[in-house]
């Protein structure tokens, strides 16, 4: 007998069981895909999401520390989203095709402000146009002709069955086809009332469902089925498409319509057909004043009235952000790193009680100076500057660049999350608030999550902070530009003093008039520039940094220079670059967490010029 006939019979019965269904998924790979596995190390190794998750399930097992495979967790079939409703064949086999017969594509109809966002999808507008460049409609222009009239017996057939409370005035005719999808988003709350319903012609689709606090649903929309979007799925939940060319539904008939829930041994893969979908809404004339304002544009826009903001769209704040926080930090990210060396007490203390072997998460880990602090936890950091990860890399530290809004991370992957000096610098609530609800997604039921945001209030309890004390006073004397010196976490501008700064930044706008440079930005944007070490007026302000000389040989700063205060030597050697920030008054960020109902705050508190939260997972 050889050796693989002796291991073989040494196997378990649960062994056989699992090496059945890993050959299962590797015939699937092969068959669908292409893909040969094998048995041994291979140089490269590629990982297909879809497909990858689809055998990962189909084992029963996940990776998870990196270099080893561990058990998946019993999972809890999920329900729909609160105020999600499901019709199955609202409409029958002939209508559904005279309805797919009566939309005429031909007419070859180009939407100026859609091109973008659509990625080829074909789409149609009735009642109103839906301007994809606001997300809105403009109420004061409605189109000629109204909806289609073989929408008005479906729709008194929704009235009359109560599926619906108010006939809709705006109809959004969308064809998918496969491998095509919509990316996730909340129908403007300003634009239309509270009912969103959509058909679905053609072929059937899986669409996802998203709570701010990470959770998801996957969700079978079957051929002539109605969709009803009200309430919480309506206002709170984001609702897309993710772009695919198969889905993994049931495979019984009993479950061909509503969740897919994570039933191993009744999953199966469906090839997509080409959909069409008929999204009917009412337009609102009224501002909505629903109980979700975290994610209401009507009540977030009130309270931009009460407090004017910079912001002409919340499209700017993507572009602001690119601006003066990623693009800055690839510049700066050098002399950013090299004052960056002593770790903040609390936080040190925060990582050293967690549990020997947790996982943590540095979500903005900037140069990793947190990620070696407690050797027994198994930490990765990410940040949105290539050029900052690559130092993480030089120090043999785990990091990848991604952005935090949108994290490639599993749910409930992590036992602990840090965010240290990165919620700041988004320019929107909202966004802030997504940021926080990435977190809170990454945590597993009782793991933790640690915050930093920069204060508006610098000096607390009659105790000014460690930023204000750094002011220098070297107003008419040499400037010593001393990179080797670690500042904290916030201290890091510069040394002059405060009218130098000013002068300084003075000095950049004016010169970058005519030369339509980055100040003549800041200029636009309407936002401050900050005076250094000095306390804040407005809470959201350009922060000048002071990029302090050139490179040596090594490529790394010269440490000491001596050049004369205000002279243009001086200026040309320390070009001046902006990042935006959001400073947070008090109680500002506990009030964004209590909004999330999945987390409780364990902690909050006050360290040298920066508010700070704990939070837990429910």
């Amino acid at each position: 007998m050889d050796s693989t006939s002796q291991n073989n019979l040494k196997r378990n019965k649960s062994e056989k069981k699992l090496l059945r269904k890993q050959i299962k998924a590797r015939n699937t790979l092969m068959r669908h895909e292409g893909i040969e596995c094998v048995s041994h190390t291979t140089k490269l190794l590629v990982i297909v999401e879809l497909w990858m998750e689809f055998w990962l399930r189909e084992s029963q097992w996940k990776f998870c520390h990196g270099h080893q495979w561990v058990h998946w967790e019993d999972i809890i079939p999920i329900s729909l989203p609160p105020g999600l409703m499901m019709v199955e064949e609202l409409v029958s086999p002939e209508e559904e095709q005279k309805m797919l017969e009566s939309i005429d594509w031909t007419e070859n109809e180009v939407i100026q402000n859609a091109q973008k966002s659509l990625k080829h999808r074909r789409v149609k507008h009735f009642g109103y146009e839906f301007r994809y460049d606001n997300n809105n409609v403009d109420k004061d222009k409605p189109l000629h002709g109204g909806l289609p009239g073989i929408c008005s017996m479906l729709l008194e057939k929704c009235l009359k069955q109560g599926y619906i409370k108010h006939k809709p005035d705006q109809l959004t005719i969308n064809q998918y086809e496969p491998g095509q999808g919509i990316p996730p988003h909340i129908d403007t709350h300003s634009a239309f009332e509270d009912e969103i319903t959509s058909l679905s012609l053609g072929a059937e689709i899986v669409m996802d469902f998203k709570h701010p606090d990470g959770r998801t649903v996957a969700v079978m929309l079957p051929q002539r089925s109605l969709l009803v979007m009200t309430g919480e799925s309506r206002y709170l939940w984001t609702h897309g498409i993710t772009p695919r060319k198969f889905d993994i539904v049931h495979a019984s008939e009993r479950q061909k319509v509503g969740s897919v829930t994570p039933d191993v041994g009744d999953l199966t893969l469906n090839r997509r057909g080409t959909r069409t979908s008929f999204t009917f809404r009412k337009v609102r004339r009224s501002p909505c004043n629903c109980i979700y304002p975290s994610v209401c544009d009507s009540q977030q826009s009130h309270q931009r009235e009460e407090a004017p903001s910079f912001h002409d769209s919340e499209t700017e704040a993507p572009k602001l952000e690119q601006e003066y926080v990623h693009k800055v930090y690839e510049e700066i990210a050098t002399h950013f790193s090299s004052t960056r060396h002593s770790p903040w007490p609390q936080i040190v203390e925060f990582l050293r009680t967690l549990p020997k072997g947790s996982i943590v998460a540095d979500i903005g880990c900037g140069n990793g100076k947190y990620l070696g602090i407690n050797k027994d936890l198994y930490m990765i950091g990410c940040d949105r500057s290539q050029n900052l990860v690559d130092i993480c890399g030089e120090k043999k530290f785990q990091a990848f660049v991604c952005d935090a809004l949108s994290l490639p991370v599993r749910n409930s992957s992590c036992d602990a999350c840090i965010s240290i000096a990165v919620i700041h610098h988004f320019s929107t609530a909202e966004r802030r608030l997504a940021a926080v609800c990435e977190l809170a997604r990454l945590l597993r039921p009782g793991g933790k999550a640690l915050i930093y945001v920069w204060a508006m209030e610098q000096e607390y309890n009659k105790q000014k902070s460690k930023y204000l004390k750094e002011k220098r006073a070297s107003k008419g004397k040499e400037e010593e530009i001393n990179t080797d010196v670690a500042w904290g976490l916030f201290c890091d501008q510069t040394h002059d003093n405060g009218s130098q700064d000013s002068a300084c930044s003075d000095q950049i706008l004016n010169d970058s008039k005519d030369k339509g440079g980055n100040a003549k930005q800041v200029i636009n944007s309407k936002l401050p520039v900050h005076t250094n070490r000095t306390s804040f007026h407005s809470q959201d302000v350009l922060v000048p940094w002071h990029l302090k000389g050139g490179t040596n040989k090594k490529g790394e700063y010269a440490k000491v220079l001596q050049l004369p205060a205000g002279s243009k030597e001086l200026q040309e050697f320390s070009p001046v670059f902006h990042r935006y920030y959001h400073v947070f008054c008090e109680g500002e960020l506990e009030a964004a967490c209590k909004t999330l109902d999945c987390i409780r705050i364990q902690k909050s508190y006050y360290d040298q010029g920066n508010w700070c939260v704990v939070l837990e997972k429910q």
